[in-house]
Formats: structure tokens, C-alpha cells, sequence
């Protein structure tokens, strides 16, 4: 498939006091162990355009979006609008903080953020030519491990810690495939968009860093040569992470980022081998916003949120300093984090604003596609959009796609139906703000819009 298009990226290390995102507690970053990026893609074709941004932060805002199209909008940019614009992010814990009210956000950082990606995609767009779009799989089940385990007490839990001897097996699936979407100009590839599924939280600690994401489209743009760029497109990843709970291997540090990104573009790389263009001769954009509802707590819930803030009353709630608190403190059920959580529980029963998802979906041909999910997606709704809705067809389906429509829902997990009332932090009103049915509010969307991009 033949098409015109055009990348650009900008540096968004920040250069103002703020916390980093990903944990409970405040992490004022001190240093930059590497950059952090946003990249922009633009594409065009008969005069259909659309554009992907992803920035190497924990999500994405509908602050940063409107920022995003505020800036457009001033710079006299018309090609580019909210209708087939796609934000995204790589989910990295090592970025700075964006959602507003969190510990440690700074309001000055999303504005330079949201400014640096109008300047891509200026950039992307005043170096527009004419290339082809290309195709293909890779394959990569080493890195990437369901993080939800049933114990042997009948509940699950999430990251129960290594060599756990209650462990029995884990609860749901992982997707080991990687899609790839490849631009080339002049027989030399210049974007690789790699749909990856699995977390950004390998470090931890107080530096700035892309995570493996980082090491990954360094890697790969090595291979590929100067001006080349390697986009990691972040699947549905809210029950998955890298750690193997079988091992008792340390694979909280930098060089486990630096293990599992090179070794995600050492499969990336293969696989390029094997890419094919692109069937078809068009570009086609929707795009649709999705009312949804709040989580429903349960009576049950607020009374044992009550007695658990009782029980620990004289137990100081500061996530301004000590060590980072993690979701194993919460399978450890240590008195600050059952108190983190009842105390966040209680916050969430009070929230009446009103839930906004907004669903961008690309096709380029009639084999290649890109869709977006909001937030944190469960791996097997990811599943069911690819497998099912796209069934035939290279699908690219990506988390935290545009935020969700009001500031005051900073975004969360959304997990599946019968993930409810097992156990597991992501199921929790803090750390889940929207209603349960969530995950089929927004795969009966998509099952809508896939037929009308395929049409």
C-alpha cells in the first residue's frame, strides 16, 4: 500500500519538580537515567489523514489530549484534528507524574508535555513523503507473565511474590504475538510500530527512564540506521507484567529494563524479515466517544473500609517518603496498605463525575489495523477485539488511547467480568474507578466500529 507520511519525536525530560508515576507514593525524580520521548506519526492518503502520538509516560490525560489539540488548533494545523488523532503511552513507572491530584503532580509538566507533541507533529508533518506501509508478526513469550495467581485459599491475588508456596496457577491468559506495522521510503525502513503486551515497571527507584520500552526502540533503531524510528505500541496489559514468580531472580533494576527491551527488538528484528506490504489501496479513520459508568461499591465493601480506617487510626497515611509501596504490600496485607486502599475506597464512593471514552480505529488497506483501548485493558479483552472483531486482519490494538473525558477520572484497570469478587488490587474502587461492565460497554463499540473500518 502506497501512502505519504511522516515521524518526528521531542524530548519530555522534565525540568521541574515532580514525582514520578506508576506507584502509591510520592518518587521526586533526581536524575535521568535515559531520555523519555514523545513520537509522532502522521499518514495520508487521498486525502484521509491520521495521526499516532505516543509519549513515555504512565498515561495519557484528557488534559495533555485537549493540550494537544489546543496547540494544533493555534498553529493554524488543520489536517489533524480530534476525530482521527490517537494519544497514547508506553506505561512507563519511571516518567513523570501527569494526573492531577496524584502525589507529587506538578501542573506545569502536562502543559510542556502536550507541547512538545504539537511540535512532532508539526515536525512529522512538514516532512510528509511518499512511502509504503508493510505487515507482519513476531512472536516473544519470555518476558511477559500474568500477574494474577490463584492461591490455595480460593482467592487470587496479584504479584504474591516469588517461590510463594500458596501459589496454584495463574488466572487468566497472556499474548505473546507481537503485530507490526512498518513504514519504508526508498526501499529503507524508516517506522517499526511493534504492538507489545506487557507493563513498563521494571526499575522503580527516583530516575527518569523510558523502561525497557526505551531499550527496545533504541535497540531496534540501531539495527535500522539514523532517522529510523521503533515505535513499542503497548497492548492491553493491565494483568501483566515481566515478573516469573518461579524464580527467585531479582528483576527490579535497570539492566532488567535493558534485558527484556533488547530482547523484545532482537525479536522484532527477526521478524521483520518476514513483513509483506500491506493489501489494499486506502486510509480509513473512526472514531466515537463512549459514555460509561462509575464503579458500584457495595455496601459490604464501605463497612470493611470503615473498619479497617478504625482499626489503624493512629497509622499516619504519608506517601511522601519511605520506600515505595507496591501491590505486594497489599498481598502482604501490611496495615498501610489495607489502610491506603479503605482510605482510597471511601474517596471513590463519592465520585459522581461522569465517564467519557474516546475510540480511535485506523485500517490502512484491508489488512493492517489500529485500535485503541482506554486505560488499563485486561490482556484477554485484547484478545477478543484482535481475535474476534479483526479476525483476519493485523491487528494493533493499544492501551491508554486518548484518556478519559473528564480530569477528574485519571484512569485505571479494566478488568473482565469474572475478575470481580476473586481478589486483586485492580478490581479495588481506588485503583478501578469505572463500572463493572466496562469491558463489554467498550468490545460492543468496537464490534461497531471494526465492521465500519472494514467496510
Amino acid at each position: 500500500m502506497k501512502l505519504q507520511f511522516g515521524v518526528a519525536r521531542e524530548c519530555i525530560n522534565p525540568a521541574v519538580p515532580v514525582s514520578l508515576a506508576g506507584y502509591f507514593n510520592r518518587r521526586m525524580w533526581d536524575r535521568v537515567l535515559d531520555d523519555i520521548e514523545v513520537r509522532a506519526v502522521v499518514l495520508e492518503k487521498n486525502g484521509v489523514w491520521a495521526a499516532l502520538v505516543q509519549f513515555d509516560l504512565v498515561t495519557v490525560t484528557a488534559e495533555i489530549r485537549a493540550g494537544i489539540l489546543d496547540g494544533l488548533a493555534a498553529a493554524g494545523v488543520s489536517q489533524i484534528g480530534s476525530d482521527n488523532l490517537l494519544v497514547t503511552a508506553t506505561h512507563t513507572h519511571t516518567a513523570p507524574e501527569v494526573r492531577s491530584g496524584k502525589p507529587g503532580s506538578n501542573p506545569a509538566y502536562p502543559p510542556l508535555a502536550a507541547a512538545r507533541a504539537v511540535q512532532a507533529l508539526r515536525q512529522a508533518l512538514a516532512t510528509l513523503h511518499p512511502g509504503e506501509a508493510w505487515q507482519g508478526q513476531g512472536f516473544d513469550a519470555r518476558f511477559l507473565f500474568n500477574r494474577r495467581y490463584w492461591m490455595k485459599n480460593g482467592a487470587v491475588l496479584t504479584n504474591p511474590g516469588k517461590l510463594n508456596p500458596e501459589i496454584v496457577r495463574p488466572e487468566g491468559d497472556i499474548d505473546p504475538e507481537i503485530p507490526l506495522l512498518v513504514l519504508r521510503a526508498g526501499g529503507r525502513t524508516e517506522l517499526v510500530v511493534a504492538n507489545i503486551v506487557n507493563h513498563g515497571d521494571t526499575i522503580g527507584g527516583n530516575g527518569v527512564s523510558a523502561d525497557w520500552c526505551g531499550f527496545f526502540h533504541r535497540a531496534v533503531e540501531t539495527a535500522l540506521g539514523p532517522d529510523s524510528m521503533a515505535m513499542p505500541l503497548i497492548g492491553c496489559a493491565g494483568n501483566i507484567n515481566h515478573f516469573d514468580v518461579s524464580t527467585d531472580r531479582g528483576q527490579t533494576c535497570y539492566a532488567e529494563a535493558e534485558r527484556i527491551g533488547r530482547g523484545y527488538a532482537d525479536s522484532v528484528l527477526a521478524a521483520l524479515k518476514t513483513v509483506v506490504p500491506v493489501s489494499g489501496d486506502r486510509l480509513k479513520v473512526v472514531c466515537r466517544r463512549v459514555p460509561g459508568g462509575l464503579h458500584r461499591v457495595d455496601p459490604a465493601e464501605l463497612a470493611a473500609a470503615r473498619r479497617t480506617l478504625a482499626k489503624y487510626a493512629d497509622l499516619e497515611l504519608d506517601v511522601s517518603s519511605g520506600a515505595d509501596l507496591t501491590s505486594e504490600d497489599l498481598a502482604r496485607q501490611t496495615p498501610y496498605a489495607l489502610k491506603y486502599f479503605a482510605h482510597h475506597l471511601l474517596a471513590s464512593a463519592q465520585r459522581t463525575t461522569a465517564v467519557e471514552f474516546i475510540l480511535t480505529g485506523m485500517m490502512l488497506g484491508v489488512s493492517t489495523a489500529v485500535a485503541s483501548l482506554p486505560s488499563e485493558p485486561f490482556v484477554e479483552i485484547g484478545l477478543r477485539l484482535r481475535k474476534g472483531f479483526f479476525a483476519g486482519v493485523n491487528c494493533l490494538v493499544c492501551e491508554h488511547g486518548n484518556g478519559t473525558g473528564s480530569p477528574d477520572i485519571p484512569g485505571g484497570y479494566i478488568p473482565n467480568a469474572w475478575n470481580y469478587g476473586r481478589g486483586g488490587y485492580e478490581t479495588t474502587p481506588r485503583s478501578n474507578p469505572y463500572a463493572q461492565e466496562t469491558a463489554e460497554t467498550l468490545l460492543n463499540a468496537w464490534q461497531t466500529l471494526a465492521a465500519e473500518l472494514k467496510k
